[in-house]
């Protein structure tokens, strides 16, 4: 029960002034239901921008040198 007391009182206080949240609930069928949340700060999401685009340009290297190896 501590667990779930700690997990409310985080999304109430703000661990950064700027920080982005959010809550959802996602039902599946009639017996599955997802529930999540999310925080997130302007930095980490830059940083998660970038992470996904140098992802995508080396993925798309390596597309384009397998393709003119051939």
């Amino acid at each position: 029960m501590a667990h779930a007391e700690e997990d409310e009182n985080s999304l109430r206080v703000p661990s950064h002034p700027e920080e982005i949240k959010s809550v959802f609930d996602m039902r599946i069928g009639e017996h599955v239901t997802v529930q999540g949340s999310f925080r997130i700060t302007p930095a980490g999401l830059i940083c998660a921008g970038l992470a996904a685009a140098a992802i995508t340009f080396a993925a798309g290297l390596a597309a384009s040198s397998m393709r003119r190896g051939r």
